[in-house]
């Protein structure tokens, strides 16, 4: 029997600090997981501490919705052939500028890939054809992991380094990166594992403090039964999330996990009327998504291709067929 973590978090990430939320479970002394109601997540860089803080002792499963991982095709261009050491480089030495957006198309490269930091004084300035041509990418799909491409449920995600438009993710995986996962990988008193470049998912669960996954809320949703978000109702909509609600009521009911009580009228109310209430309701269903894996449901979806496992990460629940 896999060791259940005492704690799981889940943060729907960004680069902006006010749309970082995060979801968590405890599991109580019956083993039961009883989620809390989301609320922003504060200092990143002091994340970690505070999640141990909670766990009382006990080892934490984090997940977080940037990508973690490179596009293979870059990777081999630049012969990286392996992310989780390449990481705590990332900002020093010859990677000094990595994590530095590049404001113009000169200034792209294969040490500075993510583009643009502005949309431009005028519509269509920056092109994804400039990336495409730094990069020595034949298509955006070249920029993509395999993950991140379209499946038979849902639509493909954004690329890392692209960095404009409502999907795009490569801003907030900077920060996530840089403030997050580096620092805790630098600090030798962190033990701290990566899915699945460290392992597979239960022995770094049985084996660490803190083992950290990437998700996407677009798949979590179809982890809860819910059909694709986009696929006849909107995650930005209120009337929409409230009608997911029976969804994740049934969820909550088959898995004998607990929610307060304020988040079930949460739940109800479709978080909210704000248009930012999308933020805490993708920390929510993500963390919805951790336990399913968890508690045995849905396999975790450890990949079996050496380039996938050491390069470009997976996203925790979506099925595996390579």
């Amino acid at each position: 029997m896999p060791v259940l973590p005492r704690l799981i978090a889940h943060a729907d990430w960004s680069s902006n600090a006010k749309k970082r939320w995060i979801c968590l479970a405890e599991l109580d002394h019956q083993g039961s997981y009883r989620v809390r109601v989301p609320k922003t997540v504060g200092n990143p860089q002091s994340l970690f501490t505070e999640l141990l803080k909670q766990a009382d002792g006990g080892n934490v499963f984090a997940g977080f919705d940037f990508p973690i991982g490179l596009p293979s095709a870059y990777a081999e261009k630049i012969q990286i052939r392996d992310f989780r050491s390449l990481l705590p480089e990332l900002g020093h030495g010859v990677w000094a500028d990595f994590f530095e957006v590049a404001r113009e198309r000169d200034e792209i490269g294969p040490l500075r890939p993510f583009y643009p930091m502005t949309p431009g004084k005028k519509a269509g300035v920056r092109k994804q054809n400039h990336l495409l041509k730094a990069l020595q990418a034949k298509s955006i799909e070249d920029l993509l992991r395999e993950c991140e491409k379209s499946t038979d449920t849902r639509a493909a995600a954004s690329s890392l380094f692209w960095t404009l438009g409502a999907k795009q993710v490569g801003k907030a995986a900077i920060v996530g990166w840089r403030d997050v996962l580096i620092p805790a990988l630098q600090n030798s008193k962190v033990d701290v594992a990566i899915w699945p470049f460290d392992g597979s998912l239960f022995d770094l669960l049985s084996n660490h403090k803190i083992t950290v996954a990437e998700t996407y809320p677009a798949e979590a949703c179809l982890h809860l039964c819910m059909s694709p978000p986009g696929s006849g109702w909107s995650k930005t909509n209120q009337a929409d999330r409230a009608s997911q609600g029976k969804h994740i009521r049934n969820w909550l009911c088959s898995r004998k996990v607990h929610a307060e009580s304020q988040l079930l009228k949460m739940i109800g109310a479709g978080f909210g009327p704000s248009k930012d209430s999308e933020d805490p309701f993708d920390a929510f269903v993500g963390l919805l998504s951790m336990l399913e894996v968890v508690l045995g449901h849905r396999p975790p979806g450890d990949p079996c291709i050496k380039q996938v496992r050491s390069i470009e990460g997976w996203i925790l629940g979506q099925s595996w067929t390579g």
